[in-house]
């Protein structure tokens, strides 16, 4: 079994289940996108030194091995859920906060 690829499947759906839950719409707006461009940018730079060295080693039974050069793609998708639930949660904790204090 694929066990890294399912958990980062999972994990992407979690996130965007997130951000529809909490009504964020974050996956909804345009800037949200560019900004992954930019971070796809930044994953690929790190993540790339970083396997390639090879400081970070994967099993090969755990992942699909597909890689984008030297990343395995759930990388990709790892990177992509982590980042997007922090980015959710912090646009719906600050949208609460920024609520209470109009109402006050």
């Amino acid at each position: 079994m694929k066990e890294y690829t399912l958990l980062a499947v999972l994990s992407v759906l979690l996130a965007v289940t997130l951000d529809f839950v909490l009504r964020t719409k974050l996956v909804l707006n345009k800037k949200f996108w560019v900004f992954w461009a930019v971070m796809f940018v930044l994953i690929f730079v790190f993540n790339g030194y970083l396997t390639w060295r090879p400081i970070v080693i994967y099993g090969e039974s755990f992942y699909l091995g597909i890689r984008l050069f030297t990343i395995p793609i759930e990388d990709f998708l790892f990177g992509f859920s982590l980042i997007t639930s922090n980015i959710v949660l912090w646009e719906y904790f600050t949208n609460k906060t920024k609520d209470k204090e109009n109402a006050v």
